[in-house]
């Protein structure tokens, strides 16, 4: 596999933006793109500095992109930039105009761990024509923490992102759920998992039960394990093998 670092102008956050790739060095293309996201606290460079992601892709004809999310939860912003725009249009555009990839819903996979696990839901759900399959480790399904009526004050950062309603809009995953499965439109093949100690955990349990009262099929899965790299370097294997059926990739 090749490594890609790449810089780009992103048009909705108006600013310089950067990028990790990994990209197969061998094979014809056009390549599916698995769009992989990062957590809160990090940066388009994580899953490469604390994960074996780059060997465990290798051989396969698939493009990794890891895009920087910043703190915008790919959600389009309340009083901000929209980040999931940014995702949607910058990114897959890029990624698109750049390499020898897919260019439609079969080729295109996404999923992330904790904010990159809710964003990757978010996006699968809300722009379902764009995205064959989607996972979430370690997700928030509500991650403007619905059940503290003061959380606001003690973290505003996440009322101007999500506003002071979030139920019911389209940062709402099972308002997007809802509508998705009005609407008639494919579904995205759709994992969750979560470890068991993680502080998550109810949350993501919550969704599950949701999602099957909503009808939106989905595999949910439960393992030890923390809100931790350990956990995540343990199971986005199993994640790669979920995105590869989707996507008609067969492992060698």
């Amino acid at each position: 596999m090749a490594f890609v670092q790449a810089t780009f102008f992103s048009p909705v956050l108006r600013k310089q933006t950067s990028m990790y790739l990994i990209t197969p060095e061998k094979g014809d293309g056009p390549f599916a793109v698995f769009y992989l996201l990062h957590g809160f606290s990090d940066d388009h460079t994580i899953w490469m500095r604390r994960t074996r992601i780059d060997c465990y892709v290798d051989g396969l004809p698939l493009v990794v992109a890891m895009p920087d999310g910043y703190h915008g939860f790919y959600t389009d912003n309340h009083a901000g930039d929209a980040y999931g725009k940014y995702i949607s249009e910058d990114v897959v555009g890029f990624v698109e105009r750049s390499f020898n990839v897919q260019k439609n819903r079969g080729g295109r996979c996404i999923g992330g761990l904790s904010m990159g696990g809710y964003g990757a839901l978010r996006l699968a759900l809300s722009s379902p024509e764009m995205f064959i399959s989607a996972n979430s480790h370690s997700g928030a399904a509500q991650p403007w923490f619905p059940k503290d009526p003061d959380c606001y004050k003690k973290d505003p950062e996440r009322g101007r992102i999500f506003g002071p309603n979030p139920v019911g809009t389209h940062h709402d995953l099972y308002h997007l759920a809802k509508k998705l499965k009005k609407s008639g439109k494919p579904i995205p093949k759709l994992l969750i998992d979560c470890g068991r100690e993680d502080f998550l955990f109810e949350q993501n349990r919550e969704m599950h039960a949701e999602f099957e009262k909503i009808g939106i099929p989905h595999e949910y899965r439960e393992f030890p394990g923390n809100h931790n790299w350990d956990y995540w370097e343990a199971h986005i294997r199993e994640s790669l093998d979920f995105h590869c059926k989707a996507l008609k990739i067969k492992k060698g």
